[in-house]
């Protein structure tokens, strides 16, 4: 029997979605594809040092771990997730990463950012005073563009071939943003030969990702080992539903991807638009909400009739006409996101939604805002979004948040400033960074002062009757 063609998938990025997403998507093709002459297998690795615990656990367990889902009805289901064949030694130099990134056998380096890594304003300018930017810059590799930059240089240096360039995460045109940021980070550092070869020999698709991942919590390795008899150190936990949507422009080998349900498509927009105005930023209203509320759970918060109206009517009466013509059925997207959030079983946290609200009314709200302004309606709806990251970010100001609050961009004295302006409306509604284009037009903010005084009486007042 001959021998099969192994290639490999570096991520990047040593979080549960990864092993929760990407990870079963890849393990369901290799089981599927088993025996054939071609196999793909996932190294993982970290920029930070902040995953070295679990990646150590990993290493012990040899990339192996369980996969517990869980559909809104409680129907619990188990997967060994054995994909995984190499972990990557962190250090502070990423030397283990670079040399995975730059092997021949790689094809694919793909990472999750979230909202805060791409270090991007609203007009997709790299924002060259951030310290660890600056860093990088200088020869670090502490961000994305840092690490990638070593990669990309030693794999061209070592004619290692084309790469394709995958951004797993929530961000709106993920591929083209990491792209433009990577250039001008480049550009910065005066590197046009590897410029030049970034334009021949790499592709950067955007994708569609869609899963809902709570942090691990201790009763799932005591459910893993009732369930399957094993002790796993590293168990992970999802809902049922899944989703990947991939721009299929990929640099060179790739995944048979499609045969495990992952749709390859020319342009991944309608969904992507659907997905980030639809789940991701009703996911994020009814956290702020909930948090308001003094509650801990995003089904919780969900099942507060004020919240799940809340969220209801701004899909149905400002994201939906922004999105039609679409190829998916959007008032039954609504309704699947909304009954996911209700999954009483996965006990995701208001916290883990909240965070990265600064990247988020930009990438997954504002839009929504300005085009209902273009067709000539008022957002009332959607107003009460950026609405409750006001109230929100007031109870951060003021030390009554019931956690931490976690930001990649948090600027504590832009945020501060807001409420210790004259008028703290007119100073949010007027936050370029947040707004764009309607940042401090006098009828945008009277609407959000309307918008923050509704929010008040509706989520601020007692939760019981």
């Amino acid at each position: 029997m001959a021998v099969p063609q192994t290639f490999q998938w570096l991520h990047i990025g040593a979080g549960s979605f990864h092993r929760a997403h990407q990870a079963c998507y890849l393990h369901r093709l290799q089981q599927q594809q088993s025996g054939s002459e071609v196999e793909w297998n996932i190294a993982l690795g970290n920029i930070r040092d902040d995953a070295e615990t679990l990646l150590a656990t990993l290493a012990r367990q040899k990339g192996e771990y369980v996969l517990e889902t869980v559909s809104p009805a409680g129907e619990r289901e188990y997967e060994k997730i054995t994909v995984i064949k190499k972990i990557v030694p962190w250090d502070n130099k990423l030397t283990a990463l670079v040399a995975e990134g730059a092997a021949p056998e790689t094809k694919v380096i793909s990472f999750t950012v979230t909202e805060g890594g791409y270090y991007l304003d609203s007009h997709r300018v790299l924002d060259k005073s951030n310290d660890d930017i600056q860093q990088d810059l200088n020869g670090e590799a502490r961000t994305i563009y840092g690490a990638i930059a070593h990669i990309l240089h030693s794999r061209m240096e070592q004619q290692a071939g084309p790469v394709t360039l995958l951004c797993c995460d929530n961000v709106r045109h993920n591929g083209q943003h990491f792209h433009d940021g990577l250039v001008q980070f480049l550009t910065l550092r005066q590197q046009d030969v590897l410029l030049k070869w970034l334009a021949e020999a790499v592709t950067t698709p955007n994708t569609m990702v869609d899963r809902i991942t709570p942090r691990p919590s201790p009763e799932i390795a005591a459910r893993v080992k009732s369930a399957l008899g094993i002790n796993d150190a590293a168990p992970v936990m999802a809902e049922s539903f899944i989703q990947w949507v991939i721009e299929d422009k990929f640099a060179t080998d790739r995944p048979a991807l499609e045969k495990v349900d992952v749709a390859l498509v020319s342009n991944v927009d309608d969904y992507e638009e659907a997905k980030t105005r639809i789940l991701n930023a009703s996911h994020s209203a009814i956290a702020w909400a909930g948090t308001l509320q003094g509650l801990t759970f995003i089904d919780e918060s969900t099942n507060v009739e004020t919240l799940y109206q809340l969220a209801w009517d701004y899909v149905t009466e400002d994201v939906i006409p922004c999105l039609i013509p679409s190829p998916l059925e959007l008032e039954s997207y609504r309704d699947v996101v909304l009954e996911r959030f209700s999954n009483p079983y996965i006990k995701d946290t208001n916290q883990r939604v909240a965070a990265d609200g600064l990247s988020k009314i930009p990438g997954f709200i504002t839009p929504t805002l300005i085009t209902r302004y273009e067709q000539g309606a008022v957002p009332r709806a959607c107003a009460k979004l950026p609405a409750l990251f006001f109230l929100f970010m007031r109870r951060w100001h003021q030390g009554s948040l019931p956690y931490r609050y976690e930001d990649g961009i948090l600027d504590a004295d832009r945020i501060n400033g807001w409420y210790q302006s004259e008028d703290p409306v007119k100073t949010f509604a007027s936050d370029r960074a947040l707004f764009s284009t309607l940042a401090g037009k006098a009828d945008f903010i009277e609407l959000m002062r309307e918008a923050i005084e509704n929010v008040e009486k509706e989520v601020l007042a007692p939760k019981h009757q």
